[in-house]
């Protein structure tokens, strides 16, 4: 039987709360990050991670934070004006990303909890060439969910590259990289997966690596060629965060005997409940439409004369934690992360302590 937080009491749409089990993990002793043993573990975190992105191919882990591949990406990608769809915090931050690697970026934008629309980006497309587009599976800040695998499509059909930034995406919703035949996706270890802050994982193509050797500035640390070559090999092309890699060994043990698919469906049952919940609360709403929203995170919008930094404050008097709405948001919504190890029981009464207050 897979151990999950029955009674969990944090709810933050990210870092998620962690098991003992895999917290204690991290406190085993050092070993040679160069030697066998060290080889014959990331081997097993390899086939547990493969499971998760639905993939045959290595999977690329990096110790740093999610943003550190999103940069990857963007240096590793086809030169080129990149086309970013924006309707969020997270998503425009790919936007900012991209210029700072001195792309010329150009934004297709809609108002925060909407999605970009597969035909928005054909449009754009047949306007103009573009080398690469950027999208956000899940956008942590509105609880939207695009649907990635009619982007991919889109992107294929005018020879762009897509880079999917699927932080609250994956171990949490379906993603399934192969079938889907992506070209570029990645996501954090705080969130659906369930681990510490710290490690960052991707999968890429093989055209997108076969185009990556000739990119001019793919510089060195995020180097993803260099990424995938080590991963061939069972190791890393730089010194891992060695704690954090004990701890993702016993959590893809954990999601292998849960199964990834009755995971995503746990998920899904949480996210339900909570829209449901919502519904229970006259004037209160969720702000993402039905038919895009998240099975990891709901951002529920509040009445007028409801604050929602109060609100959470009082919830944490109660004695659990959810999140405050992001940015321009911060006072008219606040965030339910329901991912991760959480189950229905642990959520309910979450809801019930907000319902106490």
């Amino acid at each position: 039987m897979t151990q999950l937080l029955d009674d969990g009491h944090f709810f933050l749409p990210g870092p998620t709360e962690v098991r003992a089990d895999v917290l204690a993990a991290m406190t085993r002793p050092m070993i040679p990050h160069r030697g066998r043993a060290f080889e014959e573990m990331f081997a097993r975190i390899q086939g547990g991670l493969q499971q998760v992105f639905r993939t045959e191919r290595p999977v690329l882990v990096s110790s740093s934070s999610a943003t550190g591949l999103m940069e990857a990406g963007v240096r590793c990608a086809p030169p080129g004006p990149v086309l970013a769809l924006v309707n969020g915090a997270f998503s425009e931050r790919f936007a900012h990303v991209a210029r700072a690697c001195g792309r010329t970026v150009e934004v297709v934008e809609v108002a925060p909890g909407e999605v970009v629309t597969p035909e928005m980006a054909e449009d754009r497309f047949r306007e103009k060439r573009f080398a690469v587009m950027t999208v956000v599976h899940s956008e942590t800040s509105t609880g939207a969910l695009t649907d990635i695998r009619a982007m991919q499509t889109v992107a294929r059909r005018h020879g762009v590259t897509c880079l999917i930034d699927s932080v609250t995406g994956v171990a949490g919703s379906p993603v399934e990289t192969d079938t889907w035949d992506l070209d570029y996706i990645f996501t954090g270890s705080q969130k659906a997966l369930a681990l510490p802050p710290g490690l960052a994982i991707a999968v890429a193509s093989d055209a997108y690596l076969a185009q990556a050797r000739s990119a001019a500035a793919r510089g060195l640390y995020f180097d993803l060629v260099e990424f995938e070559s080590f991963a061939r090999k069972a190791q890393t092309p730089n010194t891992p965060a060695l704690s954090l890699l004990y701890a993702l060994e016993v959590q893809v043990a954990a999601i292998a005997a849960e199964g990834i698919e009755a995971r995503w469906a746990r998920h899904r049952a949480m996210a339900e409940r909570v829209r449901e919940w919502v519904g229970e609360h006259g004037e209160w709403g969720i702000l993402a439409p039905q038919g895009a929203r998240s099975d990891t995170v709901t951002a529920i919008t509040l009445p007028e004369g409801v604050k929602g930094t109060e609100l959470v404050a009082a919830v944490e008097r109660a004695g659990y934690v959810v999140g405050t709405g992001y940015g321009k948001l911060k006072e008219r919504t606040f965030r339910i992360g329901h991912m991760g190890d959480h189950t229905l029981t642990g959520l309910d009464r979450c809801l019930a302590a907000i319902d106490g207050i």
